[in-house]
């Protein structure tokens, strides 16, 4: 099978499959092989669920001959973050406290096996998604594929390698602080953190409170559109809900466009924190790039608030919530433990609290979107570290190290408001660089349209990492 397969992303490999041109038995068994020889070196994946991606694939190839009506992701084989349950595989949040196979899907996996995808496996994470870093003592070091020395961000690193090495042309991650576009950014993928509510948290009623929500990361704008619409809404046990959309992610990523107002500022959120040069260059550059297209670009500073009040109660309350749940409370990472004794004030009281403080910071964030209908940004502050920066640190050590990569991101978490990070060439290091789109609450469509707009004039996904 063609390497061009591997790095075509959903839409063609699902048309391929749809037509004939390769079963998904084929592809699945392809991609097996794969994850055999290349993730040794990535340690992207924690389960590889050989058995039961063939049987679906087979299952898959076997609808199709029937006439069966088929699905927009059909036969086309997808991973999984770990903290999103599978049934049959241990949920593990990236550590070892739990050891009990989950008996039933999440919502999220069971929409995209009713969509037609295959389930290929599980995908490595930082303990309970705690840090911007995919490292953890159960699972060891993942490893960015550009360069096998820098991380891939976290904390959904496992699903960002799986996707830029070829291993999976999709993997679901979580953003509870920029978990879905950090190592978006590190990876040169497009990660859309969609707005809070859209996608269900079932079984759980939340993640991390009104911090957290799932998505793909994909290597194009159309395949993360296709995934959004398989798995968007929220079920009757969701805390939040968005509001419905006036179209599909799909229609959106082929709408014809028109001039938008864009906003754009490098000043980070975070206090003492300064962007690399490289990553100013690269929003003058997209900046430049947008007007050239047409559209209303303009310098700006957001006036943004701090979202500390905010975050910081539901990032420990979630994990506090996360820890009460798992089995094995004494094989929980000591940094995990560390983080748990910290949170002891954060009671049910503080957490609510800590929400309706995160509604007053979103009304003052949001008033950019009085003049602009997008803001960009950079994604992160700095350029990938190299892997083992949580080595030997604790809570207070590992908050200091993350600062740089959420710097642009948490914020967006606290607010809920939809963004995504979006491939903007490389660096001198050759490793890629991105720029992230924030959008009005509730309206993903707008970053969806624009970050197609720019995936034509700048297209990325033709780019393969040497592993």
């Amino acid at each position: 099978m063609a390497d061009d397969l591997f790095f075509a992303g959903v839409a063609v490999q699902a048309q391929q499959i749809r037509d004939g041109g390769v079963s998904s038995r084929e592809i699945t068994d392809a991609l097996l092989d794969r994850i055999v020889t290349h993730d040794r070196s990535l340690n992207a994946f924690t389960v590889v669920m050989d058995e039961g991606a063939r049987a679906e694939a087979d299952a898959r190839d076997e609808a199709r001959r029937r006439g069966d009506e088929l699905g927009p992701l059909h036969g086309v084989p997808v991973a999984i973050k770990e903290e999103i349950d599978v049934a049959g595989q241990v949920t593990t949040f990236g550590g070892r406290a739990n050891s009990t196979p989950a008996t039933q899907d999440s919502e999220v996996v069971r929409r995209l096996r009713a969509a037609g995808a295959v389930i290929i496996g599980k995908t490595a994470m930082p303990e309970f998604g705690q840090w911007p870093f995919t490292e953890s003592t159960a699972k060891g070091l993942t490893r960015n594929p550009w360069n096998t020395d820098k991380s891939t961000g976290g904390s959904s690193g496992g699903s960002a390698a799986a996707v830029a090495a070829g291993l999976v042309p999709a993997a679901i991650g979580g953003d509870g602080g920029g978990s879905i576009r950090i190592p978006a950014a590190c990876c040169g993928l497009f990660g859309l953190k969609p707005q809070r509510g859209r996608v269900s948290s079932s079984p759980m009623p939340h993640m991390w409170w009104a911090l957290g929500t799932s998505g793909p990361l994909t290597r194009t704008v159309l395949d993360s559109a296709l995934i959004y619409d398989v798995i968007q809404g929220a079920t009757a046990t969701d805390r939040f809900r968005a509001r419905d959309l006036e179209s599909s992610f799909v229609e959106a990523v082929h709408t014809p466009w028109r001039p938008l107002r864009i906003g754009w500022s490098t000043k980070a959120v975070t206090l003492g924190v300064r962007p690399d040069a490289e990553h100013v260059e690269a929003v003058r550059a997209t900046a430049a790039l947008l007007e050239e297209l047409g559209h209303h670009v303009d310098e700006v500073d957001p006036g943004y608030p701090d979202p500390t009040a905010a975050f910081v109660p539901q990032f420990l309350g979630g994990v506090r919530t996360e820890v009460g749940i798992v089995e094995h409370p004494e094989l929980l990472e000591r940094r995990t433990r560390q983080t748990a004794r910290l949170g002891f004030w954060v009671r049910p009281a503080v957490v609510e609290w800590a929400i309706r403080q995160g509604e007053k910071v979103a009304a003052k964030a949001n008033t950019v979107f009085d003049k602009f209908d997008l803001l960009l940004t950079p994604t992160v502050a700095h350029r990938p570290p190299a892997v083992g920066v949580l080595d030997g640190v604790g809570t207070v050590g590992a908050a200091l190290r993350s600062m740089p990569m959420v710097a642009y991101t948490a914020l967006w978490n606290v607010t809920g408001n939809p963004a995504a990070s979006v491939p903007a060439g490389f660096g001198r290091d050759r490793l890629p660089l991105a720029v992230q789109l924030v959008g009005r609450p509730h309206d993903e469509l707008t970053i969806i349209d624009l970050a197609a707009q720019i995936e034509e004039a700048r297209p990325w996904a033709q780019a393969r990492p040497p592993v």
